[in-house]
């Protein structure tokens, strides 16, 4: 039915467009009908407005949060950003997993105690109260466990911000952390199973060897 009103709206433009041409309105065209339409035809300027400018605030909530956390050591910042708890959604098993925000101060400060930052932001879009940021980590490791975990090096990172009331409710997260030392616990963690593997047939030919010279003896 809504798409039926909106094509005779439609249609009732038309013919006004048509008879004001020729210097005269429709009979059939009220002022009801013209309202009508101009609903149906004219987005509301105030309403875009005000969600422009809702997405201008989020993006700059996500930008803030990058310059004090990441950007700059001004982690104690954490709290003008984030909600008391939010959710995330990383790469591996942290999916869906509830968070308090202490938790953002407590990722950074690791990084922070073992080496230095030099990043940006390479670009940010919005949609209502998502914010996409796409921005480059650039990493400098100093001590020893930071060049172990992290090394140094430059990785992409592109986070999703759900945004309510001023404060970060929900985070996507996506790494490519096939560029850092970051993938290094599931290298160990494949090399100890491929040790394991090789181990047990070891064993097993070692014990039939010995069982062997039992039996020339």
């Amino acid at each position: 039915m809504k798409l039926i009103h909106f094509l005779s709206c439609v249609l009732l433009l038309t013919c006004s467009t048509v008879h004001s041409s020729q210097g005269q309105l429709p009979e059939s065209l009220t002022s009801e009908q013209s309202e009508t339409t101009s609903a149906y035809l004219s987005p509301s300027s105030v309403d875009l407005e005000t969600q422009v400018l809702l997405e201008d605030q989020n993006k700059e909530i996500a930008r803030k949060f990058y310059e004090d956390l990441w950007f700059t050591n001004n982690t104690d910042k954490y709290k003008d950003y984030v909600a008391d708890s939010y959710v995330v959604h990383d790469i591996g098993d942290r999916k869906g997993v509830t968070e308090h925000a202490i938790e953002q101060k407590i990722i950074a400060d690791r990084f922070w105690s073992g080496g230095s930052w030099d990043s940006k932001i390479d670009y940010q879009i919005a949609d209502d109260d998502l914010v996409a940021t796409r921005w480059t980590a650039n990493y400098k490791a100093e001590s020893f466990m930071s060049k172990i975990m992290f090394g140094t090096g430059s990785i992409p990172i592109i986070n999703v911000f759900r945004i309510k009331d001023g404060k970060i409710v929900e985070i996507w997260n996506h790494r490519h952390d096939i560029d850092s030392n970051m993938t290094l616990p599931f290298t160990i963690k494949g090399l100890f199973i491929g040790l394991l593997i090789a181990l047990f047939p070891t064993i097993l030919a070692v014990r039939y060897k010995r069982k062997l010279n039992r039996l020339t003896i």
